[in-house]
Formats: C-alpha cells, sequence, structure tokens
C-alpha cells in the first residue's frame, strides 16, 4: 500500500516547527536517479503513431499553494506536493520519438510554461494542469498546447499535447508529431535543508 508520509515535503513537516526560512529543497541520490527515468509518450503525426521518451526539467516554479511560512520559490528541485498544489512553471523538456534513419533525428526541443491547479484534496488526490510550449522537431518549430491530470500525490499522470500549427504542411502531409499522449511519472524524493 502507498504511503503518503513518503511524499510529504520537508517544508510541510517543518513549517510547524519552524519559521519556515532558508529552506531549500537539494537533491537526494535517488531523486536523481529517478529524473533520469524518460516518462512514455505516444506522438501522433503523419499518419502514424511513434513510441517517444520525455524527461522534463523545471528550470523555475512559483507555488501559490503552500504553507505562506515556507518559500513558494523552487529552483530545478520539486517537491510533487509543492507543483501539485497550484503552481506556474517554467520547464525544458528534451524527448526522443523513434522517427527518421539515424539516432539524432529523433529528438524533439521544448521549452514552456504551465501551470497546476489543484482539484480534490489541495491536489493530493487530483489535480490538473494548463500551458503552452515552443518546439523543435524534425526541422519543423511550432506552438503546442496541454492539458493533463495527475492523481495519487502527482505521482501519475497523463498529458495530452497537440500544436495546431502541426497539421498539414504546404506538401500536404502531417507534421510529424502533431499529438502527443504522455504518461507523465514522478518518483523518489527531494530533501529540505538549512
Amino acid at each position: 500500500m502507498f504511503d503518503p508520509s513518503l511524499t510529504q515535503t520537508s517544508d510541510e513537516v517543518t513549517a510547524s516547527e519552524s519559521d519556515g526560512e532558508g529552506e531549500v529543497a537539494r537533491p537526494t541520490p535517488l531523486w536523481i536517479l529517478t529524473q533520469l527515468v524518460p516518462s512514455p509518450e505516444v506522438a501522433i503525426g503523419d499518419g502514424v503513431a511513434r513510441f517517444g521518451l520525455r524527461w522534463q526539467v523545471t528550470s523555475l516554479l512559483y507555488s501559490f499553494g503552500i504553507n505562506r511560512r515556507v518559500s513558494p520559490w523552487r529552483v530545478l528541485v520539486v517537491e510533487p506536493l509543492v507543483r501539485q498544489s497550484g503552481s506556474v512553471e517554467l520547464y525544458m523538456s528534451p524527448e526522443y520519438l523513434v522517427y527518421g534513419r539515424g539516432f539524432g533525428d529523433g529528438w524533439l526541443w521544448r521549452a514552456g510554461v504551465r501551470s497546476y491547479l489543484p482539484l480534490i484534496e489541495r491536489g493530493d488526490y487530483l489535480s490538473v494542469s494548463v500551458g503552452s510550449s515552443f518546439y523543435a522537431f524534425a526541422g519543423h518549430t511550432a506552438v503546442a498546447y496541454e492539458a493533463g491530470v495527475y492523481g495519487l500525490f502527482g505521482i501519475i499522470g497523463a498529458q495530452l499535447t497537440w500544436s495546431p500549427a502541426g497539421g498539414p504542411r504546404r506538401d500536404h502531409r502531417d507534421a510529424p508529431a502533431q499529438v502527443l499522449l504522455t504518461l507523465e511519472k514522478e518518483i523518489g524524493s527531494a530533501t529540505t535543508s538549512r
């Protein structure tokens, strides 16, 4: 059985015991290893579906749903509950899709902004996200829009990304990645220290 206390942030535990100032989330070895595990995705374009993998780097996050005695800002290291309780983030996302003749042909690079909104139990049980990004893939650049839903303390979820400009090209072929469905995961933990 899943123990929610394993995902509780140190910020939440220590907020009642201290003034909360000077606390910074720091990566643990387990957190670093789990960030290397990509999220699987399926991309639809060119009239076919392709398997892919997505990694995400949160450059900067502001959380408006955590305890006011704790700093709402996070850089690179973000606890799941800080994100799912309500936040806005800037992110980068390298992705790899099975595409083209060589290994280098399948890389998709994305940068964007995303907002998370809690729905049930301050986002612990259910939260949603909306966002927009700019991506480059297979000589094609475009803007994309996304929506996501997350459960189980933000540990599992799914995102649907759609690119309206990724539709039919001048040569009447679809773009190689117009719609992406990603199964999200957030595993591991970070520590908070002074």
